[in-house]
């Protein structure tokens, strides 16, 4: 099936009884989980706001993605999350570097070092550094909580537009576990297990291990070495977490992990035949490419495109019980990311074949590593009070470096005639080709200390109200050092050297007010002013100039929320709704040019822009057997004001939508538990929309995505106790075509497509067999 028509599928969202059934059918924000006992919904503690909490108790528009709901999917990553939570979206490139998080039509694009997200990752306490650390596999997740909207007050200065907070399962009481293994086509083989050992009653362990294989989706037709499937995947992972109690008083948790990608991944796709005035040309280098827009499934490269990663970390945290009944916790962690993208940018396989730029090889290779350790320490009231209280300091040091070499291969000059296609062919022996490379060393070092602290006033049984202050201290410094290309006039590299240095040092107060009012024992309403922050930035990359050398102002925001969490017919289902207006002043995006006519991007401060609009979430477990789970989000996320330095000509008009915000994202899912006697059959369906978006400013109609919606299924056997699984699953069931980002810059024009491997439907079996305590 090909893409869907935006403007019919947007129509028949917008209709009463299709928001009733989305609404009725909702919830990328479960509160409860499922309890066995009965048909009623069992509370769901999340930390929020770094202390536990029932989800109906918080005031912030928080989605919660449980961990049944993870393995169910199969392999988990932010991709999947992003069908399961309407308000979150990604933005998918070729290499995990450039890829960033979004929420709430909010992100930020850039390919700069010394720059930051405004969606924040954080995995088991410990913010991530990047965006790109969390588009790893997710896997053993307790729970995965999405807080939309600025969470900088306790997550830091990378949560201005919202945060990501990941937990990881605990250990178990008796020794047990699980193994799971499945197969996909295209030889997908993914296997996973996890092991609890409870060495004594104040000792216990938990240690899961996953590996992955996949051939992958995209066929490569050249006959050069790099030909062959792409767009698959060799990964590997492991996490042990420990629990000490070594008193009453101290727990001790040591969570350890490590993990390994090689990936042939992930390649750009031309969709459409090249159509300038190098397009006979262009095509005829493409000969055997079958375009077919979002339905294509092949390239011709002599560039094996490759995006290799490495990672591990270390945190303790320790909580301490002091008099009173307060809290004090301590997490130490020290985290290393090593990322290198292997990239094809001139998507032919053949170098030089004609004269000119556009006909030119452009190859890039690009290592980076980061380091960064953190250490937070807070304390926490005992609850109940009439002021209950979280307040903290925070340090973290990151220290990133990145080599990046692009090396080009062109003609320049020829003797042989024009052929057919208009343009003059190129032969070593009658033609002049040169070749020539540029690198550039660079890097940034981030130093950031704040003081925190967040409270509740509890001014009687109903009324209540929330306070939040946080202190931020940025040290920010770069260097870059470029060795020059020793030919001008080659696309993409410069003949200039740099050797640039410098940095900027700053602080910010940002925090929250609001109130909350339980309107009832199942009713509760409340209003809240967030001010959000993300740090200064430079735009330090590849192909620096001195324009660059300006530090971009930080990133703030001024947000408005309204909303409501309810409890129905005694506990059966819950209906949660907010509403938002969010004003973001100096945005941090990217901007695009051209350097000899390769496409180069810069980061600059886009100006103001806006996220409003509504979100609904539900849950309802109408039977003991029947789950039932969505949610629909509608965002006006926008440019007010764009800069643009005087003299200058606007290049983006006030009004234009943000890239990868959709107006409308909606989900559903639901499941049903058929006892067949000694076994259970269990059905399940997740649904998702999005409505059209673009991938870059000023809506160009080339990189217009299409709005698109998938169907997964899945049909379970599994014994009454749940000991023994075993599922097929369908994936994308109407096989339903689209593409995950649209880039300009491809041959002779034409724009670059992501192509997931959701984009096409498939199948697969999964078995899980739980053993001992588990």
């Amino acid at each position: 099936m090909s893409h869907v028509n935006t403007e019919v599928l947007g129509a028949r969202a917008a209709t009463p009884i299709a928001l009733a059934v989305i609404a009725a059918l909702a919830a990328a924000a479960p509160a409860y989980a499922q309890d066995s006992s009965g048909s009623v919904l069992e509370e769901i503690i999340v930390t929020a706001q770094k202390r536990e909490q029932n989800l109906q108790d918080v005031p912030i528009a928080v989605s919660v993605v449980n961990g049944s709901a993870a393995d169910a999917m199969g392999g988990f990553n932010a991709e999947a999350l992003k069908t399961l939570v309407p308000s979150l979206n990604i933005r998918k490139t070729n290499t995990s570097l450039n890829q960033a998080l979004f929420l709430r039509g909010v992100g930020t694009i850039n390919f700069a070092i010394a720059a930051q997200p405004s969606v924040a990752a954080v995995l088991d306490g410990v913010v991530l550094s990047s965006a790109g650390e969390a588009f790893g596999d997710l896997y053993d997740v307790e729970r995965i909580e999405v807080l939309r909207g600025p969470q900088g007050t306790l997550f830091g200065k990378n949560a201005s537009a919202g945060a990501v907070n990941i937990v990881s399962k605990r250990p178990g009481d008796t020794l047990g576990g699980y193994i799971e293994a499945g197969w996909f086509e295209d030889n997908e083989m993914r296997v996973k297990g996890s092991l609890d050992t409870p060495v004594s009653d104040t000792l216990k362990g938990r240690t899961t291990v996953t590996w992955g294989q996949f051939d992958g989706y995209i066929k490569n037709i050249s006959a050069t070495p790099a030909g062959g499937d792409l767009n698959g995947y060799d990964r590997m992972g492991i996490r042990s977490i420990w629990v000490a109690d070594p008193s009453d008083n101290v727990q001790l948790t040591f969570i350890g992990d490590y993990r390994k990608s090689d990936d042939n991944c992930c390649v750009e796709v031309i969709g459409t035949a090249p159509g300038t005035a190098n397009g006979a040309a262009l095509q005829s280098l493409m000969s055997g490419v079958d375009f077919r827009g979002v339905e294509t499934r092949e390239v011709k490269q002599n560039l094996e495109m490759r995006s290799e990663e490495e990672a591990w970390g270390l945190s303790l945290q320790a909580d301490i019980t002091l008099g009173g009944g307060r809290t004090l916790t301590s997490i130490t962690a020290y985290r290393t990311w090593d990322a290198t993208e292997i990239r094809e940018g001139d998507w032919l396989d053949v170098a030089a074949a004609y004269v000119g730029n556009p006909f030119a090889q452009l190859h890039d290779y690009g290592p980076q590593d980061t380091k960064t350790f953190s250490q937070e320490l807070r304390i926490a009231s005992p609850g109940g009070e009439f002021i209950d209280y979280v307040a903290g300091l925070y340090y973290s040091k990151t220290e990133a470096h990145r080599f990046f070499e692009r090396s080009v291969i062109s003609c320049t000059a020829s003797t042989l005639p024009v052929d057919s296609t208009g343009v003059r062919p190129c032969t070593p022996a009658a033609s002049t080709i040169v070749s020539a490379s540029s690198s550039a060393d660079f890097g940034a070092d981030f130093e950031n200390f704040a003081l925190f602290t967040d409270g509740t006033v509890n001014f009687n049984d109903s009324f209540r109200g929330v306070i939040g202050l946080r202190w931020t201290q940025d040290d920010l410094s770069y260097f870059h050092n470029r060795t020059p290309s020793p030919i001008g006039g080659l696309p993409g590299i410069r003949t200039d050297t740099t050797g640039y240095k410098g940095g900027d040092k700053s602080d910010n107060l940002s925090g929250r007010i609001g109130v909350q009012f339980d309107a009832s024992d199942t009713v509760m309403l409340y209003a809240t002013y967030a001010k959000g922050y993300k740090g200064p930035a430079f735009n330090v990359f590849f192909n620096m100039t001195a324009n660059n050398k300006e530090v971009l102002d930080a990133e703030t925001a001024d947000s408005f929320e309204v909303g409501a969490k309810t409890t129905l017919f005694g506990g059966k289902m819950l209906l949660n709704a907010a509403a938002f207006n969010a004003k973001y002043d100096d945005f941090q995006a990217n901007n695009f040019t051209y350097l000899n006519g390769t496409l180069i991007t810069t980061l600059t401060n886009a100006g103001k822009v806006s996220s409003r609009g509504v979100e609904l979430d539900f849950m309802a477990r109408p039977t003991d057997d029947l789950s039932i789970n969505g949610g629909i989000a509608y965002t006006d996320a926008h440019i007010d004001e764009f800069f643009t330095p005087a003299g200058s000509t606007p290049t983006v008009r006030d009004g234009t939508t943000l890239p990868l915000a959709p107006k409308y994202k909606a989900s559903l899912s639901a499941d049903y538990r058929f006892d067949l006697g000694s076994l259970d059959l269990v059905p399940s369906l997740v649904y998702s929309y999005q409505s059209e978006q673009w991938s870059d400013l000023n809506e160009p109609a080339a990189l217009r995505i299409e709005g698109y919606y998938t169907v997964d299924v899945s049909l379970a056997l599994a014994t009454k106790d749940d000991r023994y699984r075993l599922t097929l699953v369908g994936r994308n069931l109407t096989d339903e075509h689209y593409a995950a980002l649209l880039t300009a810059g491809g041959p002779g024009g034409s724009p670059r497509l992501q192509i997931p491997r959701d984009a096409d439907r498939y199948f697969g079996l999964q078995f899980r067999a739980n053993f001992g305590g588990n």
